[in-house]
């Protein structure tokens, strides 16, 4: 059966700027998935491109069959959520607000306001610890807490696809745990979830499937205690390390190899 959300033969291109080309992945379906690799190696831009934020010059983005640019803008958002790397926020607007904007996908002529988008806002707030904040301007949150609103209303759009880059951005460590192990729970209920991450740890930690990307090619892919290897994250990311499991979930966890100390004088 073929994935839900996949890209064919992609070349992704900002103006003369080509980052991939040739250019393939298919997402499992209700996979956790993750994708790692250096700087500027084009992990948000595909995530864009399956977002259907950046049309492929060449290739094509299919969700549930269908070229995802054919499709109508509020069909899509049933289907498919993003959290975006940076995101504008409206002046003046409250938390409570902004994510219950998360509901106007299942608006319709005839269908306004209901309970059902009442209690999907109220339940997005909980999971993500931003109910005491309902009435506070967002702009006069911390980074962190803009990031946990922002999370909300993604998830108060209620789709069975959901997008992150960079979720954890700005977000202290507890914090960080915290929006993964959300994630982590979202997926065990059935979503698929797909994220771009920049710990290492933190993603073969919480992946079920990972894409790793180095110069906008996926040059490995697959679960973690098989893809992650010293070999791989010195070819990827020139880091000397050693990988031991992790000793509170068993997945892999990496130690960069130390720098050489230079002997005390004498």
């Amino acid at each position: 059966m073929a994935a839900r959300l996949s890209g064919t033969d992609l070349t992704l291109a900002y103006d003369q700027r080509v980052v991939a080309s040739g250019l393939s992945v298919a997402i499992p379906d209700e996979s956790f998935t993750v994708i790692i690799g250096p700087n500027a190696c084009g992990k948000s831009t595909l995530l864009r491109a399956l977002a259907r934020m950046l049309k492929p010059r060449t290739g094509a983005v299919h969700l549930d069959g269908s070229v995802i640019t054919s499709l109508p803008s509020k069909e899509v958002a049933r289907r498919l959520g993003l959290l975006p790397q940076t995101s504008i926020v409206p002046d003046g607007i409250t938390v409570a607000d902004l994510v219950a904007r998360g509901r106007y996908p299942h608006q319709r002529l005839m269908r306004q306001w209901s309970r059902a988008d009442e209690a999907a806002v109220a339940e997005a707030m909980r999971a993500t610890d931003v109910t005491d904040l309902a009435e506070r301007i967002v702009d006069e949150l911390s980074g962190g807490q803009r990031q946990r609103v922002w999370l909300a209303m993604a998830l108060a759009q209620e789709t069975p696809i959901l997008l992150l880059d960079e979720p954890t951005t700005f977000l202290d460590i507890s914090h960080q745990i915290e929006v993964l192990d959300l994630c982590a729970d979202l997926h065990e209920a059935g979503r698929t979830m797909v994220a771009v991450l920049h710990d290492l740890n933190q993603a073969c930690r919480y992946a079920t499937h990972l894409i790793v990307m180095r110069a906008g090619e996926v040059v490995a892919e697959g679960d973690p205690v098989e893809v992650v290897t010293p070999e791989l994250v010195h070819q990827v990311f020139d880091l000397r390390c050693e990988i031991i499991s992790d000793p509170q979930t068993g997945t892999p966890l990496i130690v960069p190899e130390a720098r050489r100390r230079s002997p005390a004088p004498a």
